[in-house]
């Protein structure tokens, strides 16, 4: 994008925002959370995103970026105007989609009976509840460097709520684990300088946290 001319505060934003409002991570709200709950966390996620790639772009942060060159594959112009093959690929698509995703969710869901059936409510409300002010700084931080894949946090973080959660802890976890693992910072880090790839993962700390009291505050 920034090759193509977009701003940098623009690029910005849209690198924040895609890990956190990809269709999964929506679809996953809507089904186990409702409706009131993916639409504050929609929208707390996209302001963030907004305001803070705005923020990178006025303290000069375009500056550290490195010079690559990406280039893109050939495109069959005939076949984009085709409607069926649009059609077509897009059914494959989401396939491919459910298919991918299928696993994670058995995975989560197996470990989320696990945690049900042994981990004591007592601890997780102790440890990961309201009453710990601590928490959604915490589970921020673990989220960031924790590699799990959403798909399969979701379920887990349902029976993690069961047992004495919050809302808003859970909502930390998600957002870290989602917007700054271990992969993508390594990947960022190829691309940007190190002053940018610290602000990235402060950048995903801090929306972390403001989401997760924000939600605390909202469904108390």
């Amino acid at each position: 994008m920034i090759n193509a001319g977009a701003p940098f505060g623009a690029a910005s934003s849209f690198l924040l925002a895609s890990p956190l409002l990809n269709p999964v991570i929506l679809g996953l709200f809507l089904a186990f959370l409702g409706w009131r709950a993916t639409v504050t966390y929609a929208v707390i996620t996209f302001i963030l995103s907004v305001v803070l790639g705005a923020v990178w772009e006025k303290i000069g942060l375009a500056s550290q970026v490195r010079r690559i060159r990406i280039s893109g594959g050939h495109v069959d112009n005939q076949e984009s105007r085709d409607f069926r093959s649009r059609l077509l690929r897009a059914l494959i698509g989401a396939w491919h989609q459910f298919t991918g995703v299928l696993p994670y969710l058995l995975i989560g869901v197996a470990i989320g009976a696990f945690i049900y059936g042994f981990v004591p409510a007592e601890f997780v409300a102790r440890v990961a509840g309201p009453g710990n002010p601590l928490a959604i700084p915490v589970a921020a931080v673990i989220g960031i460097p924790l590699y799990i894949r959403v798909e399969t946090m979701i379920p887990i973080g349902m029976v993690l709520l069961q047992k004495g959660m919050s809302l808003g802890t859970l909502v930390a976890l998600i957002i870290g684990g989602a917007g700054a693992s271990i992969p993508e910072v390594t990947l960022l880090a190829s691309i940007f300088k190190p002053r940018l790839v610290a602000a990235f993962v402060l950048t995903i700390f801090t929306v972390a946290v403001l989401a997760g009291y924000v939600f605390n505050i909202i469904f108390a």
